[in-house]
């Protein structure tokens, strides 16, 4: 075995090694990353700005009680792009596909459920303004 030879293989590994080192392991299924975590507290707030948009709009209504559809569609104009901007931070964030750990599923879902969120305030508002 030459000397040459020897520090070709070593050159070799220590460069495999490094571009080995510098790719991030993959996560599974059930590992609870930074992006997942970022789009879940985004869906999450889009979620509550879809039930409280839901629950002005039939108060709007006057079927519910009187006079909180107002209050309800404001705080749902409020987490309705809340939850969007987050989703769309993590979307826009995220460096690989879905199952890549990164939480582009659940990016795109926040940003869909922000979307509803902010329809259903800007419908209760509109009516509480026409029935009141």
């Amino acid at each position: 075995m030459s000397v040459r030879f020897v520090i070709a293989v070593a050159e070799a590994a220590l460069v495999e090694g490094v571009e080995f080192a510098a790719q991030p392991d993959p996560a599974s299924a059930y590992t609870l990353t930074a992006g997942r975590l970022w789009s879940l507290v985004a869906v999450l707030l889009g979620l509550v700005g879809v039930v409280i948009g839901g629950l002005a709009l039939a108060r709007s209504a006057g079927r519910i009680g009187t006079g909180t559809g107002r209050r309800g569609a404001i705080v749902a104009l409020a987490a309705g792009p809340a939850g969007a901007v987050g989703g769309g931070l993590v979307v826009a964030a995220a460096d690989g596909g879905p199952g890549t750990g990164y939480g582009i599923v659940g990016g795109f879902v926040a940003l869909v459920v922000g979307l509803i969120a902010m329809a259903l305030g800007g419908l209760a508002l509109a009516r509480s303004r026409r029935t009141g």
